[in-house]
């Protein structure tokens, strides 16, 4: 017997006996322990045979054995046994069977990455259910907004420019709106799976990655009714510092060849609010509890079409504002623009870079820029919207952040 062969039949025992133990602990009927191996070995012979006996072979296997499930289920129904509602262990039998004729075709590698996955999704299952009682039917209802904006509205759009200068291409804009929810979205979701268990530093860590500013709306409102601790004032610093890390994602994402020159300043600048949050967390510690946040999904349309149309516009203006008014226009620019929303401008900066318009170095200016004035637009926030403390407490961290923003911008060593 060939070596070739002696691997793929020992392959096709173990992942056979790794399914059937996972079913046998479970306590499940029909197949288990010895049956999976026989199911897999069947496969893994049709699949073999299939040269001197012909292609029919491995389907014919399969409606073979779909008949003697459908026998077996009939038989102990026939001996009052229960057989339960579910087909999970049904299915797992016909999985397992193309997983011994995959091994048998040459497709070792897919078969065991399958096999693997069939084993976590058996074993895993208690917790898979928890995941589902606690997605609720607005959670789930986002998550098919994501399809909808991703799958289906995202490859119909025209990859080509329009209007002035080519400027407004629908894919891209859209590209970014489908690349933003789904960080909002998955970051909200890791959240509501935690539930009370995400303390202060992890609400603020995924509430950067969700909305940094609807993160301090809710913290300042939240302010007036639950006390005067250091919850608040930490949770928005950390979420504000995140923000600046999910724009280093956004630009690795959208703009890769800006990194080595945008990357260094604005890293530094994350990294300073991230040691101011570091040391507030330490020095303060025992006046944090966890933090419960309620917003809801980030995943609506017409919030992605909001989003898109500011970001359209965004581009469109830095544009003619560099056209118009020359490079230096485009620091007011990125400042008012981040007042109350800092993507929109850093992805319209970021892909004119990439396109090689606009001077990396004055690229991430403004982008630092627009970073510092949404930190003065939260502090706003906090001032009108939370108590006299919180707004002391912010204005120290954020005062702080703001500092060490200056001294990167006029101190970095120019390119």
């Amino acid at each position: 017997m060939q070596p070739d062969l002696l691997l793929q039949v020992a392959l096709a025992l173990g992942l056979g006996l790794l399914i059937g133990l996972e079913r046998e602990w479970a306590s499940k009927r029909i197949a288990g322990v010895r049956t999976f191996p026989l199911i897999t070995l069947f496969g893994w012979l049709a699949a073999v045979l299939v040269g001197p006996l012909g292609p029919w072979l491995v389907p014919a296997g399969l409606l073979g054995l779909t008949f003697l499930l459908g026998l077996a289920n009939r038989l102990a129904v026939a001996q009052g046994r229960d057989v339960g509602p579910g087909l999970t262990t049904e299915v797992t039998v016909l999985v397992a069977y193309l997983l011994g004729a995959a091994i048998g075709s040459d497709l070792s590698g897919i078969a065991t990455v399958v096999a693997g996955i069939v084993v976590l999704l058996l074993h895993f299952k208690g917790a898979l259910h928890g995941v589902v009682e606690r997605v609720g039917p607005d959670d789930f209802r986002a998550l098919a907004r994501l399809v909808l904006i991703g799958m289906i509205i995202l490859p119909v759009l025209p990859d080509r420019g329009f209007g002035p200068n080519g400027r407004w291409n629908p894919h891209q804009i859209w590209l970014v709106v489908v690349l933003i929810v789904g960080i909002s979205l998955v970051a909200y979701i890791a959240r509501k799976l935690l539930g009370s268990r995400a303390g202060a530093v992890l609400s603020g860590i995924l509430g950067g990655l969700i909305s940094s500013t609807a993160i301090t709306i809710g913290a300042a409102r939240r302010s007036r009714s639950e006390g005067a601790d250091w919850s608040a004032p930490l949770v928005i610093m950390i979420a504000s510092t995140v923000a600046l890390v999910r724009i280093l994602v956004e630009i690795a994402t959208l703009a890769p060849s800006t990194l080595d020159d945008v990357a260094p300043p604005l890293g530094a600048f994350a990294l300073w609010m991230a040691t101011i949050s570091a040391v507030a967390y330490w020095a303060r510690r025992r006046g944090i509890r966890p933090v419960e946040e309620s917003e809801k999904p980030p995943a609506e349309l017409w919030t992605a079409i909001s989003f898109a149309l500011l970001y359209g516009g965004v581009l469109f203006g830095v544009a003619w504002v560099e056209e118009r008014f020359g490079h230096q226009a485009l620091l007011l620019v990125a400042g008012v623009s981040g007042l109350t929303d800092v993507d929109a401008i850093t992805l319209s900066l970021a892909e004119l870079m990439a396109e090689g318009s606009l001077d990396h170095e004055l690229g991430w200016r403004a982008i630092l820029i627009a970073a510092a004035a949404n930190l003065v637009f939260k502090g706003g926030i906090a001032a009108v919207l939370g108590t006299r403390r919180l707004f002391a407490r912010l204005s120290l961290l954020f005062g702080l952040s703001l500092l060490g923003g200056a001294a990167i911008y006029f101190m970095w060593p120019s390119g």
